[in-house]
């Protein structure tokens, strides 16, 4: 559970070289880009750039702004951003959404360290705030927005905007809602009931098999299930005295993809795949397999973990 507290504020990351860049010049400011001297804005979601991040850093002084770190072809992305969005239009201007396409913005990259995403980091005066590093449930998401408010207000920055509706927005047709097995699933996951998610997800790939976003939603409401009471000191501690115990190598992995570890987690199952007898072999395999789909079958880890498993095949 990510916990905030004032010490947070302190050495982080390193945003230095982000403040007073010089502003785009108008008509070139990144979509969705606002400045924090406006009274009103279009939307609390922008869209951040490496060229327009001070005006995010000034705007944190009077709210705070949480920055999503995400790419195009990130699947555990695709899960949480929409979560961290929904639970920041909820708050009705008292927390702003700073969204970064890592690929499009190095820079912002480099300066929060995100050696893997999804990473969400809050600036509170200017200052990072670590949030959480991989998907999460909503229920965690809406609780650290919580801590976020509370340790926000400890510091001073108890703004909130004048948000106006969006231009166009009244004939903009309503989201569709949901299946009824996933709507199902998303409220056992807000429950922290994994087990009912698990059941539900399950029965909407037993209606329909090619269900991406079930299958994805399953592989991570399992991880969720496995990871509950798992003490990551312990399992590390199991895992190096049993190198070739599946349990404890699976432990140790799900906690590093929890975390956001990925390369960690491949690397760890692989190499326990590599060192088993052939005879042993077929739940790391299918492990394996499990998390591919978790994180999608376009994210460059994935493939290059799944041409080392092709290779340790034949």
């Amino acid at each position: 559970m990510t916990e905030l507290s004032p010490a947070a504020l302190r050495g982080a990351v390193d945003l230095s070289s982000l403040r007073n860049r010089p502003t785009p010049p108008a008509g070139g400011a990144a979509p969705g880009a606002a400045s924090p001297q406006d009274s009103e804005f279009s939307d609390v979601v922008i869209d951040a750039t490496d060229e327009s991040f001070g005006q995010v850093l000034e705007l944190s002084r009077t709210v705070p702004v949480v920055v999503d770190l995400w790419a195009e072809w990130c699947g555990p992305c695709k899960q949480l951003s929409p979560i961290i969005e929904k639970v920041v239009r909820e708050l009705g201007g008292r927390v702003v959404l700073a969204k970064v396409d890592v690929d499009a913005n190095p820079q912002l990259a480099q300066s929060f360290r995100a050696q893997s995403i999804p990473l969400v980091v809050a600036v509170i005066a200017g200052q990072p705030v670590p949030m959480f590093t991989g998907a999460v449930p909503e229920a965690q998401v809406r609780e650290v927005f919580a801590q976020l408010l509370q340790l926000a207000a400890q510091n001073g920055v108890t703004g909130s905007l004048s948000v106006g509706a969006p231009e166009g927005s009244a004939d903009e047709p309503a989201e569709p809602e949901l299946p009824p097995l996933r709507a199902e699933a998303f409220a056992a996951i807000e429950a922290g009931d994994y087990a009912a998610a698990i059941v539900a997800y399950e029965k909407a790939l037993a209606e329909n098999p090619r269900d991406e976003d079930a299958i994805a939603g399953l592989g991570q409401v399992k991880l969720l299930d496995r990871v509950q009471g798992l003490d990551l000191q312990t399992a590390r501690a199991a895992a190096a005295a049993g190198p070739l115990d599946i349990s404890a190598q699976f432990d140790v992995a799900d906690l590093d993809l929890a975390g956001g570890h990925v390369d960690d987690a491949f690397g760890r199952l692989l190499d326990l795949f590599a060192q088993l007898p052939t005879d042993e072999r077929t739940p790391v395999r299918e492990r394996l397999v499990e998390l591919f789909g978790l994180i999608g079958v376009s994210d460059p880890r994935v493939i290059s973990a799944r041409n080392r498993l092709t290779s340790l095949l034949f």
